[in-house]
């Protein structure tokens, strides 16, 4: 694939939960995993390290990528991938006005964006090992 042609996002993992983030502008209010587009001569792995630089102030570990990748419109697939927060807090930035961590259970409870349901299914289900309290 080519630069911009893939987007790539975080499913940043702490203490059994996964951050997410609700967006600013359109489409407005929906949740997604922050992240953006892989830009020429990145890795996603790079890509991803910049996004949430940009967009959260942090520092990522990117792990492992979700199975799959889905399309998204305008000839680009979405690209998720496990990744951890060594330090800091994440903090909204121009793209989101909130954030949240959600445990397993609670992972519907938010109004997801379209393009991010087919990644939210694959934790949810526990294919990535997301502990569930009643686990």
């Amino acid at each position: 694939m080519h630069a911009g042609r893939v987007v790539v996002a975080a499913a940043i993992v702490r203490d059994g939960r996964v951050l997410v983030a609700r967006r600013r502008r359109p489409p407005a209010g929906g949740w997604e995993f922050p992240g953006g587009k892989v830009e020429g001569g990145e890795s996603d792995s790079e890509a991803l390290v910049r996004e949430c630089r940009e967009e959260l102030g942090i520092g990522i570990s990117v792990g492992a990528r979700l199975p799959g990748e889905w399309p998204i419109g305008s000839g680009r697939v979405l690209r998720v991938y496990l990744a951890e927060l060594p330090a800091g807090e994440p903090a909204c930035g121009p793209d989101h006005d909130e954030l949240r961590w959600l445990a397993r259970a609670e992972l519907l409870d938010v109004d997801w964006l379209p393009a991010d349901l087919p990644a939210v299914a694959v934790l949810a289900d526990g294919l990535i090992g997301l502990p569930c309290p009643n686990d």
